[in-house]
This record gives C-alpha cells, sequence and structure tokens, in this order.
C-alpha cells in the first residue's frame, strides 16, 4: 500500500519520491518544475483591488452587493476548475469520475486525496414509490459470502476511492437509487462518513441503507460503510424483465385454478349422474357391495388375535437379536479385561510387616483426619503413580492420607489391602469423610525410601484407565442382558408359546403366501426392526458400548 501511495504522489504532482519511512515522504519537485498547471491567471484582476464604498448614495451600495455576487460565482467556478484537473487523469480514474458524475453532486469540502465523492446529503431523502430492488439466487449457489470472499472483498474495497460522502442518519432512498445505479457497475459502494458532523451514527446509516437496498454489509465504522451488492444482485432492466414475466406466471396459474374449481363444482350430466367419482368413499361402498364379502365379528377377533400374535412374535425375535448382540459385545468386553489383567501381578501380604501399638493408631488416625492434603484415588483404581505418590509423601511425612470414590465398603477395604500390600506401608484405619473414603498410612520406623518407586508389576496410567472403563462396560452389559432375558421371558409367558413355537409361527408368517394380516406391513416391520437393531448401541447406561474396538 505504501508502494501505491508513492507512485501516486509522483503522478499527481510529477515529483520524486527520495525518501520514504512509514508514512512520511519527501518528494524532489525536480529541476524543471514550473508550477501547477492550472494556476489561476485570470485577465480581470479589478475585483482585486481595494474598493472603497460610497456611503453617500443608495446606487453604489446596490452596484457593490452585485459586484461581490459576480465576484464569488466566478471564483466558485474557477474553484471547481482547478479540483477537477481532468488532463492528469488516467483512463481508469476519468472512468470513475465520469460514473460518479452521474450520481449526484460532488462533495466539495471533501478531506481526502483523488476524486471528489457523490455528496448523499444533496440526494433526495424520500423517492416516490421506492421498493426494495427484485433478487433472484442462480441455481446451486449459496446466497452467504465465506470468510475468504469477504476478506477479499474487503481488500477490494480498500483500494478503491470513495463513492460518496454521508452525514445524515435517516432518509436514504435518494442515496439507495444511487447506489443500486452504481452497483450495475461495481461490486462494492463505499461511503465516507462526514467528519465534524454531530451525532453522527454510522450503525443507523448502515441498517437502513442495508435495508433499503437489500446488499451484504462488508465493513463499518466511523470513517467508512463498505455494503456489496450481494450474488443475487440483478440489474434493473434484468429485474424489471424477471418480474414482469413472474406476474404473467401467477396470472396464468389463477386463471388455470379458476377454470378447474368452475370445472370440480359443475354437476356431471348424462350417462355419469348413476356413477360415483373415481377414487371416492362412494366409489369404494359401492365396490365393496358388489364384490366385497363381510367379515363376521368371530373372524374379526381371530384375525385381530392373530394380528397380535404376529407383533409379540416380532418382538420378541427383536429382543432375541439384541440379546445375541449384546452376549457378542460383552464377550468381547471380558476378552479385553483379561488381556489387560494379564499385565497386572499384585503383591502378596508381607508376614514380617511392622506393626504399631493401639495408642499409635489412635494417635495417627487423630493426625491423619487433620491432615489437608491427601491423594485422591479416582475410577482408574490402584496403579504405579499411586505408589509412586505415596512414597514422595512418606518422604516429608510420616502418614499419608488418601481419598476414595469408591462405594461401596468392601471394595474400599480391598484396595486398602491392595495398596499396604504394593506400597508396604501400615493401614492405621479407614474412615468415612464427606468426599469418600478415607484411607490413612503410616510409613514405619523402618522405612527406607525403595530404589524404584514406581513398581513395576502394577499397570500404568493409561492402562488403568482402559481397565476401568472395561469392567464398567461389562457392568452396563450385564445388566442390559438381565433386563432383555427378563423381557423375554414375560413375553413368553403372556403368549403361553415356547421358543419351538415362536420359531414355527416365525417361519410360517415368513413363507406363508395368504395371511389375514397384510404380508407386506409384516415384511416391512422386519426391515425396519432389522435395520434399527443393526444400528443400535444398546447402552441404557450412558456408555458407548463400540469404544472397546477403540483400545
Amino acid at each position: 500500500m505504501q508502494l501505491i501511495g508513492c507512485r501516486y504522489i509522483q503522478r499527481r504532482t510529477g515529483g520524486l519520491v527520495i525518501w520514504r519511512a512509514g508514512s512520511v515522504m519527501v518528494v524532489f519537485r525536480g529541476t524543471n518544475y514550473q508550477g501547477p498547471p492550472s494556476k489561476l491567471q485570470p485577465a480581470d484582476r479589478e475585483g482585486d483591488a481595494l474598493f472603497v464604498p460610497d456611503i453617500s448614495s443608495t446606487d453604489s451600495a446596490i452596484m457593490r452587493s452585485s459586484n461581490v455576487a459576480t465576484l464569488s460565482s466566478e471564483k466558485s467556478k474557477l474553484v471547481m476548475r482547478i479540483t477537477e484537473p481532468t488532463e492528469n487523469m488516467t483512463e481508469e480514474e476519468a472512468e470513475f469520475n465520469s460514473l460518479l458524475d452521474g450520481l449526484g453532486p460532488r462533495f466539495e469540502e471533501w478531506w481526502g486525496t483523488g476524486l471528489l465523492p457523490v455528496d448523499a446529503d444533496l440526494l433526495p431523502p424520500k423517492v416516490p414509490g421506492y421498493k426494495t430492488p427484485f433478487r433472484l439466487l442462480p441455481v446451486g449457489m449459496r446466497a452467504r459470502l465465506t470468510n475468504a470472499e469477504m476478506t477479499n472483498m474487503r481488500k477490494l474495497a480498500k483500494a478503491l476511492p470513495c463513492h460518496f460522502a454521508l452525514g445524515r442518519n435517516r432518509n436514504h432512498q435518494g442515496l439507495a437509487v444511487a447506489v443500486l445505479k452504481l452497483w450495475e457497475k461495481s461490486l462494492v459502494a463505499k461511503i465516507a462518513v462526514k467528519r465534524g458532523i454531530q451525532n453522527t451514527n454510522n450503525k443507523l446509516m448502515a441498517d437502513e441503507l442495508k435495508m433499503l437496498t437489500g446488499g451484504v454489509l462488508l465493513l463499518r465504522n466511523k470513517y467508512y460503510i463498505v455494503i456489496y451488492r450481494g450474488k443475487d444482485f440483478l440489474p434493473q432492466s434484468v429485474a424489471a424483465a424477471l418480474a414482469e414475466r413472474q406476474e404473467v406466471t401467477k396470472q396464468i396459474q389463477d386463471v388455470e385454478e379458476r377454470v378447474r374449481s368452475n370445472s370440480v363444482e359443475a354437476a356431471p350430466s348424462g350417462e355419469d349422474e348413476g356413477k360415483a367419482l373415481a377414487g371416492t368413499l362412494a366409489e369404494f361402498y359401492e365396490a365393496q357391495a358388489r364384490w366385497g364379502r363381510e367379515i363376521s365379528t368371530e373372524e374379526r377377533e381371530k384375525m385381530i388375535e392373530e394380528a397380535s400374535k404376529a407383533k409379540t412374535v416380532r418382538l420378541v425375535k427383536r429382543n432375541e437379536h439384541k440379546l445375541a448382540i449384546a452376549q457378542a459385545k460383552k464377550l468381547r468386553a471380558e476378552r479385553l479385561l483379561s488381556k489387560i489383567e494379564t499385565t497386572m501381578v499384585p503383591s502378596g501380604p508381607d508376614f514380617d510387616q511392622e506393626t504399631i501399638s493401639e495408642e499409635e493408631r489412635v494417635m495417627f488416625r487423630r493426625v491423619g483426619l487433620r491432615m489437608k492434603a491427601y491423594l485422591p484415588l479416582g475410577i482408574r483404581g490402584v496403579f504405579d503413580g499411586v505408589i509412586e505418590n505415596m512414597h514422595l509423601h512418606w518422604k516429608h511425612r510420616e502418614l499419608v492420607k488418601l481419598i476414595s470414590k469408591q462405594k461401596t465398603l468392601v471394595f474400599v477395604e480391598d484396595t486398602a489391602k491392595l495398596l499396604e500390600y504394593e506400597s508396604g506401608g501400615v493401614l492405621v484405619a479407614i474412615e468415612r469423610v464427606p468426599k469418600g473414603f478415607a484411607l490413612i498410612y503410616y510409613r514405619g520406623k523402618n522405612y527406607r525410601r525403595p530404589i524404584s518407586i514406581r513398581p513395576r508389576n502394577l499397570l500404568t496410567k493409561a492402562k488403568a484407565l482402559k481397565r476401568s472403563v472395561a469392567m464398567q462396560r461389562h457392568e452396563a452389559l450385564s445388566q442390559h442382558i438381565f433386563e432383555l432375558e427378563k423381557n423375554i421371558e414375560e413375553m413368553m409367558k403372556e403368549m403361553g408359546l415356547s421358543k419351538e413355537e415362536i420359531e414355527n409361527n416365525w417361519s410360517s408368517e415368513e413363507h406363508r403366501p395368504l395371511n389375514n394380516v397384510s404380508k407386506l406391513t409384516q415384511s416391512e416391520d422386519h426391515a425396519i426392526f432389522t435395520e434399527s437393531d443393526s444400528e443400535d448401541d444398546y447402552n441404557e447406561e450412558g456408555i458407548d458400548c463400540e469404544a472397546a474396538e477403540d483400545f
């Protein structure tokens, strides 16, 4: 951007940028500098002379005011000529200038460089009969801009000069008309917010312009407002043609609907008077009276009973299918659990363990419960990291307290014994605390820190987590299998059928050509059940049973 600014200054001034640092430039005018080409050389310089009014005559005052008015108008015309040096413009700037000429009057107090933008405040605030332009999105195109497209549009708008300069917050219908005309030749419309005007609100300006034009807001700050015309923008001529086409299509559809409704309301004549209309309930009743056979109450009850029996058989088969899948998953979880537990070789009890007296136990229990520092024992259970942390605690203190989250006291006691065997400490007490169960261990009077404080015979942290997940999955599947078996037994007792009879009914229903219950309905239900069973996770405990394959 700085290089573009240097070229722009050199082209507009005719000088040469000899040094540049940040936003500071040094421009050399050249040895053959002649001054600005459009310098004023007025032929008549009588207006620049000192004017001495004659107070005695009223005619002189009238003449003075007329001379001042003519001089001010001439000076304003000359200033406008100075600000628009068309001879120094490139082809792109000349085309841009001609485009802005057709949009409205220029903003003479423009503070920036380059061409003067259109003064949007001089455009009419209200346009009679103005409507939001008709838009149509091409087929297969997304209306919203992606992040990359938004970035590219902002980069494109940053290099463009301003098209309009706006100072008021409301009543922008004239500006909306000019923006729509600009969009026929430009993708974006860049609007500068006038500086020095009180109570300007760029949010109100942008919201009203977006509502009037239907464009996409790319940028809005206290200096600029940039609006993209959108992918569904249509030129005025194309939009008018499409709107007219839609109106004609709507009229044709209205006429067809009117004719169709008149034909339906008209009564049938001739030989069709005695016949019912095709596809109506009267035609069904007529066909039923001619060729149908009345069904007795016994046959209807028998059909209902057979339908309910077939439905129960389908439910039983579905539950059996679920049971088979759950048993396979349970077997897979058991294999995974056994594979993990083979790497764990827990230590046995030490018969030469140090003992403590009851007084020492009471004292250690009281001190341990008052300790603030503790080790959490989570879902992973006992692994090598827990034993390592116990030895690190025993380096600075004689006691260590662990908090277990287990709910059952039996499991807590098993965990406490395993920790005692692996660490070599003395179990002081197991106490229930608000956070769970507190396990307090004494390191012993003859404690010596082992060379390897992390035992090799226990599981690692990752394997302990896998073991915990596998155990939870196994427990959930066992509960799910128990519930399925219970449901199957209850259904079979209600129907009074054995497994052999269910298999026979199932096979006969599959191969029976005709049945009181629709065979098509049964096949569709069976297909739906089998598809749903193949995609079902059968997990009622909130655990993903398929996650075992990831380990």
